[in-house]
């Protein structure tokens, strides 16, 4: 039974954690120039996607409107 637990948990959590380990040590954290493009493309998106909410919302109020204020 001991030998399962080892062999069957604790052995891929070690393997998984020193694999993981080495990822991190590799990784390298972005430059100036590329977290400013990250960052503008995020705040673009966030922009585009807040402006078709707003007009999908104005859209959908118009014709609640119609349809309520016809009855």
């Amino acid at each position: 039974m001991e030998e399962f637990i080892v062999n069957e948990i604790i052995a891929p959590l070690r393997k998984f954690f020193k694999q993981s380990y080495q990822f991190l040590v590799r990784c390298t954290k972005p430059d100036k120039k590329e977290f400013s493009k990250t960052a503008l493309a995020t705040l673009i998106g966030f922009a585009i996607m807040g402006t078709i909410g707003f007009v999908i919302k104005l859209i959908f109020m118009v014709i609640n409107n119609i349809l309520i204020g016809s009855g």
